[in-house]
């Protein structure tokens, strides 16, 4: 019967079923646990999508041909790839037209009392370093679409949170009418206003 064939699957399945946070970080212990892989970011997760075994799926399911399963691994990584690139260069452009000139508005004010200034300088300077340390890492990358990813997932993006990090300070530091962006409550409460 259709009720036993269900049952059936589910016994057979149910090491595979985490009724947990998939996010917690218990997820991974017991994931290994269950014998289950943890692609935890794009690049791993679209390199197994054309693996022997899910290519053989595919067909057996009249779904994708082993070419058309290549075909769309190859399209997930250049999303991937062009997404990223995209966000490096716009985050680039934020702080080379928005953010560095406001740093630079910023210190004029404190140019007669320098030692009100506090860690601007620090933190001003880090934001120019960082950025061209961000700048340098983009060009370095692979042209591999495969190797790409992963570059672009475990070398560039970090370098994109410690720059995210200094901006967030920086923010804290300067006036309002400075700040080139919407901060977070302009972005959330502005239709209040």
């Amino acid at each position: 019967s259709h009720r036993d064939a269900v049952a059936k699957m589910f016994k057979d399945n149910r090491h595979v079923i985490f009724t947990g946070n998939g996010y917690s970080a218990e997820w991974p212990a017991e994931a290994k646990k269950r014998g289950l892989p943890n692609l935890y970011n794009t690049p791993l997760a679209a390199a197994t999508f054309n693996s022997p075994e899910n290519k053989k799926l595919f067909e057996d399911m009249g779904i994708l041909s082993p070419a058309e399963t290549d075909a769309r691994a190859e399209v997930m990584f250049e999303n991937y790839n062009t997404t990223l690139c995209t966000e490096v260069q716009t985050m680039v452009d934020m702080m080379e037209t928005g953010i560095l000139p406001a740093c630079a508005r910023d210190m004029k004010k404190y140019a007669s009392m320098p030692s009100l200034a506090g860690d601007r300088v620090n933190i001003y300077t880090s934001i120019k370093t960082e950025t061209d340390k961000l700048k340098s890492l983009i060009e370095r990358k692979p042209h591999d679409l495969k190797e790409e990813a992963t570059y672009l997932c475990d070398t560039v993006k970090p370098q994109m949170q410690a720059l995210r990090t200094l901006v967030d300070k920086a923010e804290g530091l300067m006036e309002r009418e400075l700040y080139p962006y919407p901060n977070y409550e302009e972005l959330i409460y502005s239709h209040h206003a």
